[in-house]
């Protein structure tokens, strides 16, 4: 029987599942294995995207800016995992099958799987506390100069070197 935390399913450098799990926080993370993260960049109907602000209690890069995203739970999909984080973290609904995959990104010990998705240009935020202390609807410029300013929480800076013109090329951003 598991104990009680968040558990993650331990993934072969493919993002094949290996069948074991490991809770998150524990010691002795399996060398050459890594887990699961995703997130997602919302795109407005009127072309601005959704940036959240790391909250002042995260240990690691509190007050950064980044897209909403977490880590997926051991037996979750990818798309599911998106949607839930970005509905945990935000308050906005979007199925599973409405993302798009822009890529992978592979770190040390995770794989990222970024996702684009469209919503209203009405959507209502909920931000979770616990994780969000703010969020801003900003233009694809923005989120450049926040990273170019270094204000993008650390991991973006290579996730987004890699992975954002192809985000832009998922994206309108010609509004």
């Amino acid at each position: 029987m598991r104990s009680e935390g968040e558990w993650w399913d331990v993934l072969d450098a493919h993002g094949a599942r290996t069948g074991d799990s490991f809770l998150r926080g524990a010691s002795n993370w399996p060398r050459g294995r890594f887990h699961l993260i995703v997130a997602t960049c919302v795109q407005r109907n009127d072309g601005a995207l959704l940036l959240t602000q790391r909250s002042a209690n995260k240990k690691e890069f509190p007050f950064a800016w980044e897209f909403p995203g977490g880590s997926a739970l051991s037996g979750e999909a990818s798309r599911d995992a998106a949607s839930r984080e970005l509905r945990e973290e935000t308050g906005i609904e979007v199925a599973p099958p409405a993302l798009t995959l822009v890529g992978r990104f592979a770190e040390a010990s995770a794989l990222l799987d970024f996702y684009v998705a469209r919503h209203p240009s009405k959507a209502k935020l909920a931000l979770q506390q616990s994780e969000v202390m703010a969020a801003e609807w900003v233009t694809p410029q923005e989120v450049v100069r926040r990273l170019s300013a270094g204000l993008m929480a650390d991991p973006w800076i290579a996730r987004l070197n890699s992975l954002w013109l192809p985000t832009t090329r998922a994206l309108d951003v010609t509004r």
